[in-house]
């Protein structure tokens, strides 16, 4: 099987590439938006991985994200309908579908996205839902919580280097869950929904069996560089307050990395496991521990 990769060059892209690469022909690209390109279809499969990344530091203009996310997707899947490609996945986001979970995300939650990132993936995985497949096509929106692994730099390498160096948490008193998604774990899933004719198109959420607090997470950190809890418990309305006061001097804790840190966000599998009827290859601990085993080693 002949498979075209967009957004190759990216942390998943560059993962997915090493775990395909025995089993298919690879045919990676390189795609921006514009307005009147034709983009050939020749392969296979069409695993459609480019896309805007939400921007924390707040310089993208809205239209950076419909053009990327949404524009280009709906280039792309046209394109896929005329061929004789068989299958079609698309990477969306659990933020296509809120920025904020009360219980468990599903995938029968109805969407409403807040942000230009989540609303263009939405866009998106709604132009691909409103049009018919021809028989033989089989289409799939993933939408993944956040993925790590080795090589990547996100928040998972921030709080490595702040036990790294000593600085005891100060957010212990808060309790909360978050899904984390091992890339291992999605590529696992992708080389699946390839091969496999029996799974019905449709939209999956990606995540890990397990969720976990950030306390739990400081702890696999510490347990792997071989450190000594050092997790402290400062009353909730105290680190709150610093929060706000963060807001007006710029400080590193203001509310909105608090509301990051601390709030929770757990992602259901369910419905993608009872689908591919097999476990995942890596557990969530497991998955965290080789990647921020990573960090150490300067990746």
């Amino acid at each position: 099987m002949k498979i075209t990769i967009t957004g190759a060059s990216g942390f998943l892209g560059i993962n997915l590439q090493s775990y395909l690469k025995e089993s298919y022909l690879i045919h990676p690209i390189s795609l921006r938006y514009n307005p009147d390109q034709e983009i050939k279809v020749d392969t296979d499969a069409v695993i459609h991985l480019s896309g805007k990344a939400h921007d924390l530091k707040k310089v993208s203009k809205p239209s950076d994200y419909y053009e990327a996310n949404f524009e280009l997707t709906r280039q792309l899947f046209d394109c896929f309908l005329k061929s004789d490609a068989s299958v079609f996945i698309f990477l969306s986001s659990v933020k296509a579908v809120t920025d904020e979970v009360d219980g468990i995300l599903t995938e029968n939650i109805v969407p409403n996205p807040v942000t230009h990132y989540g609303i263009s993936k939405r866009k998106a995985e709604e132009y691909i839902l409103s049009k018919t497949l021809t028989a033989g096509k089989r289409v799939y929106i993933l939408r993944p919580c956040m993925i790590h692994g080795p090589g990547n730099k996100g928040n998972l390498n921030l709080l490595y280097n702040l036990v790294s160096k000593n600085f005891p948490w100060p957010l212990g008193s808060f309790d909360n869950r978050r899904s984390f998604l091992s890339v291992e774990n999605i590529c696992f899933l992708i080389d699946e929904l390839l091969k496999n004719e029996n799974i019905p198109s449709g939209i999956y959420h990606v995540a890990d069996d397990e969720s976990l607090s950030t306390n739990e997470l400081i702890q696999i950190i510490e347990t792997s560089l071989g450190k000594k809890s050092n997790i402290l418990k400062i009353s909730p309305l105290a680190v709150k307050k610093i929060a706000r006061i963060g807001d007006f001097l710029h400080l590193p804790l203001n509310s909105e990395r608090l509301k990051k840190l601390t709030d929770s966000y757990v992602v259901s599998n369910e419905k993608i496991k009872k689908a591919l009827q097999k476990e995942l290859p890596i557990s969530t601990k497991n998955g965290l521990i080789k990647t921020i085993k990573s960090f150490g080693k300067g990746n």
